[in-house]
Order: C-alpha cells, then structure tokens, then sequence
C-alpha cells in the first residue's frame, strides 16, 4: 500500500478536477480576515445567480414550484458560489455538481410534463456533511483510511430528500473521526471561519456552517453527538437544530464510536434562513422515515405541536434564561446576546426567569466517560490501515499542540463500569424532569417553563485549536432535549470590553476568562440556543420563530 500522504495527494487532485475550471477565481490576500463579501463582488455570479443565493429556503421553493426559476438554475447558482466559497474557507470534500445538474434537469423535465412538484423539497440544493453516503461516491469523514472506499448504495436520509425532489450536489469537511469540534483532517486540511478566517467555524460540521454562511448553500445537513451542528451555526451566524434521538434516519451513513447506543448521533438542518429548519423537518418527518430505519422514531409531524398546543397556544409565553452553566463563565459578547434576547421577549409581551443550571459539569463528565469507554481503540482500528496518524490538536503547526485536546490516550472502561455510568444518566435524567417541572410554580402561566435559552458556547468561534469546551452544547445531548441555534449580534470591541477579574469557578474557567480579547474576536457572530423537551421538535422551531421575530423587532 502507498504511504498514507501519497494517498492524500491522489484524493486532492481528484478533488481538484471535479471543481469545473471556468469556475476558479483568484481569492482575496490572507490578510483580509472577512471574506463573505468576496462571492457577490468576485464576477463569477451573474445578477439573477446572486439573487438566487440570496433568497430564503421558502421563497426558493415557492419559485421553483412555479416554475419562475428552474432547478437548472437554482442548482448552477449554489453551485458556482459553493465553489467560491470552497476557494475561501476550504469548506468541501466530495464535489459532484454534473450529478445534481443531471438530476434538476429530471426535476424541470417532470414539472413542465406534469404540471407537479416532486415533493416538498423540488429542486432545491442541499449540502452534506461528509457521513452521508451516496453510491458510487467515497465517503472519507476525514480518514486517510477510508479514501477508495465507495458507497454501493445511499444513506437512507440521502433517499428521503431525494424522494423529496432535493438535489445533492456537495458534501462538506469535518475533523478526522468527527468528535470535535472543530474541522480539520489530514485528507482535506482545515476549514475556516468566513467572517474573520483566524477563526474557527467550529465542528464537526464545520463545512457545512463555513459554506452555508457563504450562502453556497440554502440548506444543509449536519449531525450533532455533543454540539456538532450547533457549534458551526453559532460559530458561523446561522440557524441550525439538533433534534431529538430517532427523529431523523441515521441508518446508511458514516460514523465513528459505531455501536455506541447511549448518547446517539444525529442529523438535523442547517440554514440561512429559519423557515428552512420547519420546511427540513415536516419533510422529512412525513416521510415515514421509521418504514426505513428501524432507529426512527415513529411519530408524524404534530401541526398541533407547532402552533403550540401544550404551551398556551403561543401567547404569554415563559423563556428561562441561563446566564451560565456553573462551570464556565461566557465571555462579555455572549452575556450582551442573552440581554438583548431577554430585553427582546419582555417587549415582545413574554415573560423571562432564570434558569438553574443542576449537575451540567457531571453531565458532561458522564458524555465523556460513554465515548471513550471506547473511541480510542475505534480510532485507532480506523486509522491502522494507512498509519495515518491519530489528530490530536487543531492547532495551527506553529502553535501551543497542548492545547484543547479532545482525544482520549487511555484504553477506556469495562462493560461493567459504562453501565454504571449509564445508569447515573438515566437518574440525572429524572432529576432534570423533575427540576424543569418544578418551575411550574414562579412562571405565572400555570405551566413549566416553555423553554430554556443559554449560550451556545461560552465564547464566539475561537482561534483555531482554542475550542476547549463544548459542555454548553453536550449536556442537551445527554438529556436528549432539542434545540435550536438562532444569530443574536457580532461581537463588538466597543461594546464588549473585557470584564474586569473577578472570582472563577475553576482554573479552566479563569483560562477561558483569559482567552478573550475583544480585537481576536472581532466580527465574531454571537448566537444563543433555545431548548425544549424531548421529541417536541415542532414547538422548538416556533418558539425559535417567536424569539426571531422579537429580536427583529426590537432592533
């Protein structure tokens, strides 16, 4: 077998010519740090291509089901902005436009012979991160190990949106093995952050965050164990929801830790434009994924769910807010994006009480005890067939590589021993019921808080390597609650001075108290979760919509 680098130079010149020539433009000088202005002012997309772009998934699909654009057009215009975007950010792995230009023109054929749409999702382009198989294509998420392994067949989630009358047509970057959260791989090196490319976009669906900020893509998917959809959509300015366990098809992709049933991966969307998480959702929901994944959740999508029949029908609603987890203190920008929210809601007519964090640090600890009780050893089975090296930092190579390791060194636990840490789960589990019940008694609606809003991260997208905490996302994975990711403001060095010392939880806190500077962390978007009770997806999507249109209207 060839050294595991002459097999990453074959892949990248494979990739290389799947990018279409006349579509090559000359990026701006690395010294400017915000490139999302390039793609509209680099001459490559025509007026009609950058108004494509820039139109939101439900007017997309209203123009496409007219016919007043075709899926052609719609497909060529992502197209050539996502090939803009992978020049800046580096943000794709399999890039297969010829495909998804054959299947939009079947799309346009259909719609002009029958007068129908395909499905709910009719021509609109979709984005993928690098775990969803489709035939004939290799799936690498990132191991130099897996390059020359092509699917022989689709990811059932790949089926669904297809069926749906979506068009794939690029998959998107990831660290090696995913369970980071940034995205950096040996196969297709590092992605970075459009708003200020010193940044990370986060991870593990990084790509997908980098390139749907660029607008490249309309809709994307991701998938999140312990933050990985919603890291990148806080990190990069966009909307994104990490759904409950089941509700979407997992079945036929990619993974690591495969056979680690306790804290599941999953797949939810991730937009520019918050319509795309309901249109996502409902469409894949009523396809009857369950007739598909035995692991899918049998449960249709509840119209009555979403217009808020168990909380009040919408009105007078109760947000509770929680300013940190009790383990590590955000930085001044995220503090600033809870007020306005807060300030927001209250005009909005809605009322907003305090969240107490209970046990998030143990919750965290007992995610991290379930992975690695084995993902050293898969890691390393993985990665023993070129010899590739296991990634340990994402670094830049000049800089501190002790930094924010998220790989485990020892050989994991016994059998016996996960079980007890499952069972601790369980019991925090039933705590957390109980505790979110308990606020019954001081929201005044005569219901339990309608949902919580918190940071997303403590800080906005860090330097790259400096991501040193993901807890504020992982505990919800552990509690298998969904949520939403929304964009607040940008970080301000006029209005987000650093905070003076004061008393820290721990050292690790204080280290991340140190790491803010408010010029490293300029133009930074700031965004904040919004989370609800298991399996209620629906009504997490319109309180998300409820909290937007509050924030819009207090500008």
């Amino acid at each position: 077998m060839p050294h595991w680098t002459a097999l990453v130079a074959e892949k990248k010149q494979r990739q290389l010519k799947s990018i279409p020539q006349e579509w090559l433009v000359t990026p701006p000088p690395p010294s400017t740090l915000d490139v999302t202005g390039f793609p509209e002012s680099c001459g490559l997309l025509n007026a009609q291509e950058i108004e494509i772009t820039n139109t939101s998934v439900d007017v997309l699909l209203r123009k496409l089901a007219s016919a007043e654009w075709t899926a052609v057009d719609v497909t060529t215009a992502f197209s050539k902005r996502a090939i803009v975007a992978h020049q800046l950010v580096n943000c794709l792995t399999e890039i297969f436009i010829d495909r998804a230009l054959a299947r939009a023109a079947e799309l346009d054929d259909y719609l002009k012979k029958t007068g129908k749409v395909v499905g709910p999702l009719h021509g609109l382009p979709i984005s993928l991160k690098d775990q969803l198989c489709i035939k004939g294509l290799e799936t690498t998420m990132g191991y130099v190990s897996w390059i020359g392994q092509y699917a022989e067949k689709n990811a059932v989630l790949v089926d669904v949106l297809i069926e749906c009358g979506a068009v794939p047509f690029v998959r998107t970057n990831i660290p090696q093995a995913l369970m980071w959260p940034e995205s950096f791989n040996s196969v297709f090196g590092r992605t970075t952050n459009p708003h200020n490319v010193s940044l990370t976009p986060g991870g593990s669906s990084g790509g997908e965050g980098a390139l749907i900020a660029l607008k490249g893509s309309p809709l994307g998917v991701g998938s999140d164990i312990g933050g990985s959809v919603r890291i990148p959509s806080a990190f990069c300015g966009i909307y994104g929801l990490r759904p409950s366990y089941g509700r979407v098809p997992y079945c036929g992709a990619r993974n690591s830790l495969e056979g680690q049933d306790s804290i599941l991966s999953v797949f939810g969307p991730m937009t520019n434009s918050l319509s795309g998480l309901k249109v996502f959702m409902k469409a894949v929901v009523d396809s009857k994924p369950w007739l598909k994944d035995p692991l899918a959740v049998r449960k249709n999508w509840a119209e009555d769910e979403y217009q808020l029949a168990d909380h009040g029908s919408g009105k007078d609603l109760c947000f509770a807010i929680m300013w940190d987890d009790g383990v590590v203190v955000p930085h001044p920008p995220i503090r600033r994006s809870l007020e306005i929210t807060k300030a927001a809601l209250q005009k909005a007519g809605h009322k907003v009480v305090d969240w107490k964090p209970i046990k998030h640090k143990l919750l965290g600890d007992v995610a991290w005890d379930i992975w690695n009780a084995g993902s050293a050893e898969d890691f390393a089975i993985t990665t023993s067939v070129t010899g590739e090296p296991i990634i340990a930092t994402m670094e830049l190579e000049h800089a501190d590589t002790t930094a924010a390791s998220f790989r485990l060194q020892n050989s994991g636990i016994t059998a016996y021993q996960l079980w007890q840490v499952q069972k601790l789960r369980q019991n925090i589990r039933k705590e957390y019921i109980d505790h979110w019940n308990a606020t019954a008694s001081e929201t005044g609606t005569g219901r339990a808080v309608d949902a919580i809003i918190c940071p997303a991260a403590p800080f906005a997208a860090t330097p790259h390597g400096k991501n040193r905490y993901a807890n504020y996302t992982t505990v919800w994975n552990v509690l298998d609650y969904p949520a939403t990711v929304f964009p607040v403001t940008t970080v301000d060095p006029t209005l987000d001075p650093r905070d003076p010392p004061h008393r820290f939880y721990d050292q690790f806190d204080q280290d991340v108290y140190e790491m803010y500077d408010p010029e490293k962390f300029k133009n930074a978007p700031v965004c904040l979760q919004l989370v609800g009770r298991t399996l209620e997806e629906e009504a997490v999507i319109k309180m998300t919509e409820i909290v937007d249109a509050a924030l819009a209207a207090a500008k």
